[in-house]
């Protein structure tokens, strides 16, 4: 195989498993209680050698479109034919030089199409970054080797020029890290909705796996959090304060958080003014000592308006604010940080080739103004045994430590799978996943953190042939 493989995608398959949560789970202005999950398998002639490839995801209400006009019933048909529509480019694309050439053909066309058609660009990569998945996972295959062997050697073909000028030049191996992390802390979102504590538990679902947040900081051992808020301060500050109390109580000073604004706030005016108010509240002020950063304060149609430098610019204490579904295209994270924002999130369902050039405009930026700029980890409800995987290599190749990380908490382990899958992930992925004891596949997390190395050492994440 050379250095760079040439790729055709022949061919494109799709199979649904319908998902059940375990207890509804209130976010924004959705509530999921089931999604499809959405298997995609890329046939492929990598080099001239036929080798398949796999990408899976669910399909989540009110994330990749947020209009509270539309059901999700009116939404999932929409999330459908942008995910077909891409597969129909890459097959239609041809041979290709390199993953990078047929990723540009793909991104190019499929944001044509979703401009004319009057999609949104982050419910259009939905289906670029499918493929993208499905291709790498045949790629490393074809290789025989782990993605982050495939990425550090480029062997991609990613020219980061063609996509930020101020990169031309340099190979992403310049600016990633030397090795990937082998382990990853879970960042656990505490929803809207969410019990507390075991006392706040109105339906227990009796599963054997934990439903409060208390009992989950006891049995995972959790220290990292994610806390939504919705911009209500009638309901924000009494369940931000109790919050505060039980971290303290259960975690001491050993833990940090996130705060998502979940598109709440109407301009950064109005975000300024609850921050305040957080601030003089002696309740929610260790909750605020803790922080990392916010994710996303504004609604997606406004969080890139010109306003926003100005209001920035008049707020030097502001805490640092990172863009998440406003990251829908290439240019959006420069826009971001000229208004005065400091970073953006990865999620793999925004892209892989978009996730990897962020991350190295981020640390050239670092370099270049020295200070700190921030790559956050996110992704709500992802499960194994393949999404879960493929997104965690990533997270680790570009060096994020702790990532949002939920799937787990609202599906019962990997119980929905055959037999069959569920003993091959125990087998192939044992420092990942443990058994239930009623026998199904469950994540293995100690002291709140993932051990990955058989992540790393998987073609593209998933060790399971």
């Amino acid at each position: 195989m050379s250095a760079i493989p040439a790729i055709e995608v022949r061919d494109v398959a799709f199979h649904v498993l319908p998902m059940r949560t375990r207890f509804p789970f209130k976010y924004g202005i959705a509530s999921m209680t089931d999604l499809p999950h959405l298997f995609v398998s890329a046939c492929c002639l990598i080099d001239g050698r036929e080798i398949s490839g796999l990408a899976t995801e669910g399909l989540p209400p009110k994330w990749f479109t947020k209009n509270p006009a539309t059901t999700f019933e009116e939404d999932l048909p929409e999330m459908l034919e942008v995910i077909r529509h891409a597969a129909g480019l890459a097959t239609a694309a041809g041979r290709q030089a390199s993953f990078f050439d047929l990723w540009k053909v793909l991104y190019q066309k499929q944001a044509a199409w979703a401009e004319e058609r009057g999609f949104p660009p982050l419910l259009a990569n939905l289906g670029v970054s499918l493929m993208e998945r499905a291709v790498l996972d045949a790629l490393c295959r074809g290789a025989g080797a782990s993605f982050a062997d495939v990425l550090r050697g480029n062997r991609l073909g990613i020219r980061l020029g063609e996509i930020h000028d101020e990169l031309d030049g340099l190979e992403p191996s310049e600016l990633l890290p030397g090795k990937p992390l082998t382990g990853i802390h879970v960042r656990h979102t505490v929803g809207l909705g969410d019990p507390l504590t075991a006392a706040d538990v109105e339906e227990p679902v009796d599963d054997g796996l934990p439903l409060a947040l208390d009992e989950c900081i006891h049995r995972y051992g959790l220290r990292y959090f994610k806390v939504k808020v919705c911009g209500d301060p009638s309901v924000d500050r009494p369940r931000l304060a109790r919050l505060a109390r039980i971290l303290e109580t259960e975690c001491g000073s050993g833990y940090r958080i996130t705060l998502d604004g979940n598109e709440q706030f109407a301009d950064i005016s109005a975000f300024a003014a609850e921050w305040q108010a957080w601030l003089k509240d002696e309740a929610i002020r260790p909750l605020l000592d803790r922080l990392i950063f916010v994710e996303q304060p504004l609604h997606r149609d406004h969080a890139l308006d010109a306003a926003v430098k100005t209001s920035l610019d008049d707020w030097p204490d502001a805490p640092p604010l990172v863009i998440d579904e406003s990251e829908a295209t290439l240019e959006a994270l420069p826009a971001a940080l000229a208004l005065g924002y400091r970073g953006t999130s990865h999620k793999n369902c925004k892209g892989i080739v978009k996730g990897i050039t962020n991350a190295c405009l981020l640390e050239a930026r670092r370099r270049a103004e020295g200070r700190e700029f921030l790559l956050s980890g996110e992704d709500l409800a992802n499960v194994g045994p393949v999404a879960l995987l493929q997104d965690l290599t990533l997270m680790a190749c570009l060096g994020i430590p702790h990532v949002e990380r939920n799937g787990h908490h609202y599906f019962k382990g990997l119980s929905m799978f055959p037999e069959d899958l569920r003993k091959s992930v125990l087998d192939h992925h044992a420092d990942l996943y443990q058994p239930h004891d009623a026998g199904f596949p469950t994540l293995r997390i100690n002291d709140g953190r993932l051990s990955i190395d058989s992540v790393l050492q998987a073609p593209f994440g998933v060790a399971i042939p």
